[in-house]
């Protein structure tokens, strides 16, 4: 698989005035087409910078963010949608912002949405749906632009625990469906072994690569994998990691 993403040796260092502030040192891994990878790593330890590093939201104080041609779609731990606006009219927003809101694009997001159960609850407001059903309508908004690779910053944190391993696991699936290339970022070990393709382990800030695993499954369902014989060696081994 071609690699969509590359960081080389990146570093990112903040300023105020109260002094320099390291985010991420020598930080580098790559993402190839069409994989799940998640990051994981110590709350405040610069994960959510490496996703601002990636889309280019950022730039890298030295070394290097290869992304060349690729277009980001940004999930957020929230879901964000506006109150105001029916789910049809959020899940368009992102197609009114970029001006590329049209008849096909509007028949594409409108299939999204009917293809991954929102179809019944296109005319109703946020405040009306369950927090599982928002944060797949957020999903939806996203992908309404056809996004090369998906950026996830911990979209599942704000579920209660039974929502969140619903939600994880319809969120896999589209993402799995649709053939999208995602990075995830969470502090949560078990929602990274049952979704990932591909684990990158991070140090306390300033941020380093502990490790890199490649994660193999026979079942492709975060929560098949959750009762696969392997998930607590897996467990054991990156709960190691994190607290060596």
């Amino acid at each position: 698989m071609n690699e969509v993403l590359r960081f080389e040796n990146v570093c990112k260092h903040y300023h105020s005035r109260q002094g320099e502030t390291v985010a991420v040192e020598n930080i580098s891994f790559s993402v190839r087409e069409g994989e799940f990878v998640a990051i994981i790593g110590p709350s405040g330890c610069g994960k959510t910078t490496l996703l601002s590093l990636a889309a280019g939201l950022i730039k890298p104080t030295r070394g290097a963010v290869k992304n060349d041609g690729v277009s980001f779609g940004y999930m957020l731990q929230k879901d964000e949608l506006f109150p105001w606006r029916t789910i049809e009219k959020n899940i368009f927003l992102p197609l009114e912002i970029k001006r590329t809101l049209s008849e096909e694009t509007k028949r594409r997001a409108l299939a999204l949405a009917e293809k991954y159960g929102l179809g019944q609850f296109l005319k109703n407001y946020p405040n009306s749906l369950s927090g599982g059903m928002r944060q797949r309508a957020a999903l939806i908004r996203t992908l309404a632009v056809d996004p090369d690779v998906l950026l996830l910053d911990e979209p599942f944190s704000a579920l209660d625990y039974q929502t969140r391993l619903s939600v994880c696991d319809d969120v896999y699936k589209i993402i799995r469906g649709e053939k999208k290339t995602a990075l995830l970022i969470t502090h949560d070990i078990s929602e990274a072994i049952s979704v990932a393709d591909k684990i990158v382990v991070l140090s306390a800030r300033p941020a380093r690569v502990l490790a890199t695993h490649e994660i193999s499954f026979p079942e492709n369902e975060p929560l098949k994998r959750r009762e696969n014989k392997e998930f607590s060696g897996w467990f054991e081994r990156l709960w190691g990691e994190l607290n060596g």
